[in-house]
């Protein structure tokens, strides 16, 4: 990778956040916002920790931004690949140190701080980085360090990043040696990437944004066999086949899990809860709870949840539960046979279950029948 070990300095205005950040969204990252839009859109990337960190012992060289030489506004910048909330930190504290309009708390951290003149001028005049020859050399790295390693970007940005090099031309095998992650990992992102592209397509009264935001759900959504078979999607689609996961002959049920998934402008979603997912995946398999679904402008998830039987599950998991927890007590109990709380928690319990055995008549005359076997 042709990165160079010399180490830089530069000023603040000599660097330019990326336009294709993946981190600003696919819609947001094409390349063609201006310096001040961009900023704009990282307001809420909590960059004021940063710049607290900076005012108190101001940029480590360790921490130094990787740039790359583009033309941008028809000259060749220093655009940064690597490091661009450290470089809108700077520039949101250069503006409230210049006392010019930005959020209070930026003012706040300027008002509070005990650094000096030379210190912000070191701040904002030497600030170091290391520069690469394309943003091709980079990308392994950034790969690694976004998708893989410790400062992961969000479930969308890593799809993005990851159909990015598929539609470059590499295969799901290529991607995943370049980054480190699984086959099936990286399968399943490009997958979610293209599913989402497909909605915006086909789908009307489709909110983006929403989408955006709850992309993470889109992506588990896709681990139930329910909603794979309902979009009638391959989770082992090759490339080319993934580029396009729901066939022409499931658009309308494309267009209902856009709306359950998402909502629209007249209906919430169904569930925003991403725990529900493989409740949602059950629905889906249930020709009851779709008819329901389908039927009805505002469903209810609880009650859907009843009809796909997830009363049934849920009664089953706490019984489970609760044997669980009895057989973990049982062989230490009668250690505390003269504790009164136990005595009572026992009574409750036997009471508890005298009421369920009267429910299952049955299984009382089996539970006595094997009693008086013994």
């Amino acid at each position: 990778m042709a990165i160079s070990r010399e180490l830089k300095y530069a000023k603040l205005d000599e660097l330019y956040l990326d336009a294709k950040n993946p981190r600003l969204g696919r819609h947001d990252s094409d390349g063609n916002l201006s310096q001040k839009d961009i900023l704009g859109l990282m307001r809420s990337w909590v960059l004021d920790e940063l710049a607290e960190s900076y005012l108190e012992s101001g940029f480590w060289t360790h921490e130094a931004l990787l740039v790359v030489g583009e033309e941008l506004e028809e000259k060749l910048r220093l655009v940064v690949i690597e490091g661009n909330r450290r470089l809108a930190a700077l520039k949101y504290l250069r503006d409230a140190y210049h006392e010019e309009e930005v959020p209070r708390k930026w003012q706040t951290l300027i008002q509070d701080t005990q650094a000096t003149e030379e210190h912000f001028n070191k701040l904002f005049n030497e600030i170091p980085y290391i520069q690469v020859d394309s943003r091709e050399e980079v990308e392994s790295f950034l790969g690694f360090r976004h998708v893989t390693g410790i400062k992961q970007w969000r479930t969308e940005q890593k799809a993005q990043y990851i159909a990015k090099l598929i539609e470059q031309g590499m295969s799901y095998e290529e991607v995943m040696r370049k980054i480190g992650s699984r086959t099936s990992t990286v399968r399943q992102h490009y997958i979610s990437y293209r599913l989402l592209v497909q909605m915006e397509d086909s789908v009307r009264d489709f909110s983006v944004e929403d989408a955006r935001g709850r992309f993470s759900v889109m992506y588990l959504s896709l681990r139930t066999q329910g909603v794979r078979t309902y979009l009638n999607i391959d989770i082992l689609a090759n490339e080319q086949t993934a580029k396009s996961p729901v066939p022409r002959t499931h658009i309308d049920a494309l267009t209902d899990f856009a709306r359950w998934l998402f909502g629209t402008q007249e209906q919430s979603p169904l569930f925003t809860d991403s725990r529900r997912v493989d409740d949602f995946g059950r629905m889906l398999e249930n020709d009851q709870t779709l008819r329901y679904l389908k039927e009805n402008t505002n469903p209810d998830f609880e009650y859907a949840s009843q009809l796909a039987g997830g009363a049934e599950r849920k009664i089953v998991q706490r019984l489970n539960e609760a044997a669980n927890n009895i057989e973990l007590v049982s062989g230490r109990v009668q250690h505390h046979q003269d504790s009164e709380e136990i005595r009572e928690a026992i009574k409750r319990l036997g009471i508890d279950v005298e009421t369920l055995l009267n429910f299952f008549p049955s299984i009382r005359e089996e539970l006595e029948a094997r009693e008086k076997e013994n």
